[in-house]
């Protein structure tokens, strides 16, 4: 195993190491709207006709996205209708929540503080409790809560990040809730950074025009998860751990009424009913779009946006996502890991193989990505590793020069003992990045309050779409899953007290899908929700290595 680095990256380093001096003070400026445009359609995999096909089916139908989300839409059931009984009813609750990463955990929260009682509501989620991607979270959680700042400034930053295709009334929550998300974590006994007389540390990111960053160090999603999670363990929420949903299940007057569940240890089905049900499944990030690695946790297959769409939710902005343009290229053993924007916006500058820089190294994300792939793609300036992977450089040690000694230790104790592993250490040498599959922007619609376009479906979190438009700001995932989280269990209690009791169950949508599907004559049949990326297949393996090398 390779430890530090080897000899022939090494040369490049020097030149970076001998640059340094003369580029502390010399920042690249950031491009025009005109520049901006033209590196998004050349070098953005969003950009490219290669990677996205047509949904050829449903609400959607004619939508242009990935090939890997219409692979999983255009695909049968993995169990057979026929075969399930409805009538006999595992788990009869008031509120189902569908997933227990951040939005989830919120939302349950905010169902109790609501007045639903917890024995009627079940928190259900694939994995178990806290495997998911606000655990893996680093650089911070926005939110506009100082003076010189306001929630109407956070609104036109992140109208702007997300090219203005973002949908208002969303944006509009997300912002105007920011504040008292913090207080909220704040009361649960969340430990943000803090300056000696008690304001918060607020940093910069990639598209703002204000420091507004709240960090825990570069731990901030484990530690907004650590709290959130011992509130719900305090509160006896109940809880199925390995228990994925495979399809939302609907009475026959066409409302959600609950779900099918399959265990993965025993593998059965469970029925659950449920007056009210909200989605936060997460995203899509294992499915590898466009070949690239990813940040992702394991379990974040898109299975959300499969059910949502069979059982008839309307879904938006699914040809976007997000590539965060600061994934580990080396070593190998942490490829695609986030490498976050903090270090950035504490003044890591993002180089070529000879020390120059490359960008501006705050640019909104999908600016700063395709800036990068442009680098590595269409020029001979990037780094090569022993197994040929390719990236540029990210400066970590002039962080340092510009902020004094310690300050990687006290902001990026997490980043500093990932490398260490390694024998590298960010203080004296850079580190080798490559843009990496972060987020998906788009998913199912939602309006304000966290409803879909089906009765009975609410929906927060990653899996949601119109929040961001084509492209999420630092810090606003954090944001969108407690306050989307939260509105969505706020809503959900108000259905629950309703007293709307769910009639008899069906999967008549499943079986119209079905017919759908099958006038798509598929060459090899699919099958969905995936629930676990196959990484063992020699077939999949080669694929994933064909996409790579074709996006270089």
């Amino acid at each position: 195993m390779i430890r530090g680095y080897p000899e022939s990256m090494r040369k490049s380093i020097d030149k970076v190491n001998k640059t340094r001096d003369k580029r502390i003070d010399q920042i690249m400026k950031d491009l025009t709207l005109e520049e901006r445009e033209k590196v998004l359609h050349e070098f953005h995999p969003d950009y490219n006709p290669a990677y996205k096909r047509d949904i050829g089916w449903g609400q959607n139908k004619g939508d242009n996205v990935p090939n890997e989300v219409a692979d999983i839409l255009e695909s049968y059931p993995i169990y057979d209708p026929d075969e399930i009984d409805l009538s006999q009813i595992d788990y009869d609750v008031g509120v189902l929540i569908i997933g227990a990463g951040g939005a989830g955990t919120a939302a349950a929260l905010w169902t109790v503080y609501s007045g639903v009682p917890k024995d009627k509501i079940l928190l259900a989620t694939k994995l178990r409790l806290g495997d998911c991607n606000t655990v893996m979270a680093q650089g911070g959680i926005q939110a506009a809560d100082r003076p010189e700042d306001s929630p109407l400034i956070h609104y036109l930053d992140a109208m702007g990040g997300g090219h203005f295709k973002n949908k208002p009334e969303l944006v509009k929550a997300l912002v105007s809730d920011g504040p008292k998300i913090i207080k909220w974590h704040k009361e649960l006994g969340l430990m943000y950074d803090q300056n000696e007389d008690g304001s918060f540390v607020e940093n910069a990111g990639g598209g703002t025009s204000r420091n507004r960053m709240h960090c825990a160090k570069d731990y901030t999603g484990m530690e907004i998860f650590r709290n959130l999670k011992d509130e719900v363990i305090n509160n006896e929420i109940p809880l199925l751990e390995f228990s994925p949903a495979v399809e939302l299940l609907k009475d026959e007057n066409g409302r959600v009424a609950g779900a099918l569940l399959y265990n993965l240890e025993t593998k059965e089905y469970s029925v659950v009913r449920a007056k009210t049900t909200i989605l936060t499944t997460g995203g899509f990030g294992r499915l590898h779009i466009a070949g690239f690695a990813t940040t992702n946790h394991y379990g974040a297959t898109g299975d959300g946006i499969v059910m949502a769409y069979r059982a008839g939710a309307k879904l938006r902005d699914l040809d976007s996502t997000q590539f965060h343009p600061t994934g580990a290229a080396f070593p190998e053993q942490i490829v695609g890991l986030l490498i976050t924007e903090k270090l950035r916006s504490l003044g890591a500058q993002v180089l070529g193989k000879n020390g120059e820089q490359i960008c501006y190294p705050l640019e909104p994300r999908d600016v700063e990505a395709a800036s990068i792939i442009k680098v590595t793609k269409s020029t001979d300036n990037y780094v090569e590793t022993p197994t040929g992977m390719r990236g540029v450089w990210l400066d970590s040690p002039l962080i340092e020069e510009i902020r004094g000694k310690g300050t990687i230790d006290k902001n990026l104790a997490a980043m500093k003992r990932m490398f260490s592993r390694f024998d590298i250490d960010m203080t004296e040498d850079p580190i080798l990045v490559h843009p990496t599959l972060h987020y998906q922007n788009g998913g199912v619609e939602l309006d304000e309050h966290g409803y879909t376009s089906v009765p009975g479906l609410l929906g927060a979190g990653e899996i949601s779409g119109g929040v961001h438009g084509k492209n999420r700001l630092m810090g606003n995932s954090l944001l969108e899953v407690n306050v989307f989280g939260r509105r969505a269990g706020i809503s959900a209690a108000k259905e629950y007290k309703r007293g709307k009791k769910p009639g008899k169950l069906t999967l008549s949508h499943v079986k119209k899908a079905i017919e759908q599907i099958d006038t798509l004559n598929l060459k090899k049949k699919r099958f969905s929700p995936v629930i676990l990326p196959e990484y063992r297949s020699e077939a999949v393996r080669d694929r994933l290595i064909q996409l790579f090398e074709s996006s270089l």
